[in-house]
């Protein structure tokens, strides 16, 4: 209860201070906005039940109606969710992501810098498919298992939770700002970026990262030796090998159905449709793997927190509060273009640092839409700028569920994760700029 009436607090405390830049409607709105953060942070409420307060709250303070409201917990980009996740709860009943795993542990030499590369290489792919809380809590242990040297069993951990958030960019399903940012093109008639469209462009970032930030953790360990070696000593089982084919099937439909424009125009399908598919037949008897009872793994509460963050940055922009703060930073729309990127970048990825990438990104997006509309620049381009920003913020704990992970396994200080994560934000905050200017404005 004491979390719960400090959040309350707060947010009475932000609508005060609010009300001397905006209206009564638009400080309500900051002050709810807030209450939800911080009761997502600190956990006085399950995520959940949190998520679900936008129902009740913004009809009742007037903000939207009902109807308005609970629209955007249906988004096709929810769905678009639940078929991915019906596949790795999939993947990892018959374990094939264990046999994946430790064999790409033994690509690498057995070293220390031979490890690292291993597990933030291994944690990127496969954060790129399961949720990078998932795959998170998979390798942890493995870093752990690995070694007893305290200052390398840091940066082993940090190596984990670094390669999931850089892997989880990747694909538009490898974490939730991904699938936030898709949901808000369609609300706002955006070209959509297609599934194989989507890793064409990240796929180089994420290859510069997994280059340079497991060669930064791997500094200064010295003599530090490997404790215990990982083999692959598995078979790949028949379950295995169906679920291997099926996931290729995956892979060539979406590879068939992007667009490529002007040569080629698709199959004109639904990637919704498609990964749901897919999804359902994971419970086929005989082709797939799972059973009804299964569906209870589903985070229905990670689902709850999409639509949360649909209706906020619907508020944001039905309340015209987008508008008012993009108004507010309309000096910035004078600045060159590369200089406008790297504010939006930094502001973004530090931003991340103290609240949730989720709920951050549902805030910012509308915002920078109404920025973007008056400095008359590649909307898309500053929109992915933004979602990517979200997920790579390396500091502090809070920042992403790989971050909070890593420092719950007790071999990471925050002074350790907040000494490296330093750095590395200005790293990637340069690498995004960089490769947007210099790549991505070529294709959307």
């Amino acid at each position: 209860m004491k979390n719960i009436f400090l959040s309350i607090v707060v947010a009475i405390g932000f609508f005060f201070l609010s009300n001397m830049f905006f209206n009564t409607q638009h400080s309500t709105l900051i002050a709810l906005i807030v209450l939800f953060v911080i009761l997502w942070t600190n956990e006085a409420l399950p995520i959940g039940v949190v998520s679900l307060l936008p129902i009740v709250l913004f009809p009742a303070f007037g903000i939207l109606d009902i109807k308005s409201a609970t629209t955007n917990y249906s988004n096709t980009t929810i769905f678009l969710f639940m078929g991915g996740f019906m596949i790795a709860i999939a993947t990892q009943k018959i374990n094939l992501h264990k046999y994946i795993s430790n064999k790409l542990l033994t690509i690498f030499p057995n070293t220390p810098r031979g490890m690292i590369f291993s597990l933030s290489i291994t944690a990127a792919l496969l954060s790129s498919v399961l949720s990078n809380s998932t795959t998170a809590l998979l390798l942890l242990p493995i870093a752990i298992f690995l070694t007893e040297d305290l200052k390398f069993k840091a940066r082993l951990a940090l190596a984990i939770a670094y390669g999931c958030s850089i892997g989880g960019i990747v694909t538009p399903i490898g974490t939730p700002p991904n699938l936030i940012l898709l949901g808000f093109m369609q609300q706002h008639s955006i070209e959509p970026i297609a599934f194989i469209q989507w890793m064409f462009l990240t796929g180089p970032l994420a290859l510069l990262m997994l280059i340079v930030i497991p060669f930064i953790l791997s500094l200064g360990l010295g003599d530090v030796v490997l404790d215990k070696e990982i083999k692959a000593k598995e078979v790949l089982l028949p379950k295995q090998k169906r679920l291997l084919f099926i996931l290729l099937g995956l892979v060539i439909t979406l590879l068939v159905n992007s667009k490529i424009e002007p040569y080629y125009s698709g199959l004109g399908l639904d990637e919704t449709a498609i990964l749901l598919s897919f999804g359902l037949l994971m419970f086929v008897p005989k082709i797939g793997f799972i059973e009804w009872e299964d569906a209870k793994n589903i985070p229905y509460e990670i689902i709850f927190l999409f639509g949360a963050g649909f209706t906020i940055a619907a508020a944001f922009s039905k309340t015209g509060l987008a508008n008012e703060v993009a108004n507010y930073m309309l000096s910035l729309t004078d600045l060159p273009v590369i200089l406008l990127i790297l504010i939006i970048a930094s502001m973004i990825t530090f931003t991340t640092e103290i609240t949730s990438n989720t709920a951050l990104i549902s805030i910012a997006l509308p915002i920078i839409y109404s920025l973007g509309q008056v400095a008359n620049i590649n909307m898309t381009l500053i929109l992915m700028v933004a979602t990517i920003c979200a997920s790579y913020a390396f500091m502090l704990p809070i920042a992403t569920p790989p971050n909070a992970i890593a420092m719950s396994s007790g071999a990471v200080k925050v002074k350790q994760m907040a000494s490296f994560g330093f750095f590395i934000n200005i790293l990637a905050i340069l690498m995004v700029t960089v490769v947007a200017l210099v790549y991505w404005q070529y294709f959307l």
